[in-house]
């Protein structure tokens, strides 16, 4: 794919989350993780996916009708075959009930940032700026350094949410056009990370450490996850970890939620969280307090 196209799945305005000020929230498709708890899963493949809303579905047969391979079926049940699915999307154009989505887009650095312009206003009014997040941004690096790029040459605050799950190479092009980066640490123990994250946090951790020598301001984010990494210990190790880290002064402690357990559904992936409750309020100021007396400010949510 060209470096100034990449595939996109969302991007979120007016968004007070994820940076300072006022921001708009650019989606890239892609992540080497299967973290279990994962709340955007058509986040995971690269690739456009189409995602199957059952509950909309009104059996029209519409979509049968136009798929050029053959790929769909409604009778017994509806059924997408992935190895004949072009992602053409005729299916989704006649499905005026929207039980067919499109996750996922190609669209060039140029045509986002037509996009992003629309709130250029409210980005210098109120500090804020542009977000890559994901999926993870950086399984599109070209793509993520020509937006960032594009991003700072018009003044305007960037930074990333990211795992870190990438080379030294990706941060060293990647890190010049970013002011803030977001960056994911779920655990320090390496066999309990691949458990439930299906990676090693070896180079999550190295890279950690990397991206605090190069001085870009860092703000550690901990998804707490119960049965994972919810107990004091573990968060301790998380804080002790963070505050080793230069330019780490701040937490953010991201409660586990089930809000995007149905989108398991509508890809036909398994939701592996099934039965698991989110953290207390009491649960959450109690670890908070675990991050505060490593020296670091904490806040619950980010």
């Amino acid at each position: 794919m060209e470096t100034n196209k990449g595939i996109v799945f969302d991007i979120q305005r007016f968004s007070v989350h994820d940076g300072p000020g006022i921001r708009s929230i650019v989606f890239l498709k892609g992540c080497p993780l299967r973290c279990r708890w994962c709340s955007n899963p058509e986040s995971q493949n690269k690739e456009p996916q189409i995602m199957f809303i059952e509950r909309n579905c009104i059996g029209c047969g519409r979509c049968t009708e136009v798929c050029p391979t053959g790929a769909l079926q409604i009778v017994p049940s509806f059924k997408i075959d992935y190895n004949q699915c072009t992602k053409c999307g005729k299916c989704v154009d006649v499905c005026y009930s929207e039980a067919l989505n499109f996750s996922g887009n190609t669209r060039s650095v140029e045509e986002v940032m037509g996009e992003l312009k629309k709130d250029h206003i409210h980005y210098k009014r109120s500090g804020g700026g542009i977000t890559l997040s994901g999926g993870e941004p950086l399984s599109q690096p070209e793509y993520a350094e020509e937006l960032l790029k594009a991003c700072k040459a018009k003044g305007w605050h960037t930074a990333i949410e990211t795992t870190a799950y990438t080379s030294g190479t990706v941060l060293e092009k990647v890190l010049p056009w970013l002011d803030l980066v977001l960056l994911d640490i779920k655990h320090t123990d390496d066999q309990k990370h691949q458990e439930f994250v299906g990676r090693s946090n070896e180079k999550i951790l190295e890279n950690a450490r990397y991206i605090g020598q190069f001085g870009v301001p860092i703000i550690i984010r901990v998804p707490v996850i119960p049965t994972f990494n919810d107990g004091e210990n573990e968060i301790k190790s998380i804080a002790s970890f963070a505050s080793s880290i230069k330019g780490v002064k701040e937490v953010h402690l991201l409660p586990y939620h089930r809000l995007g357990e149905n989108k398991y559904g509508y890809l036909n992936y398994d939701y592996r969280m099934k039965g698991i409750q989110p953290p207390t309020n009491e649960k959450m100021q109690g670890l908070k307090k675990v991050v505060e007396e490593k020296g670091l400010l904490c806040k619950i949510g980010g």
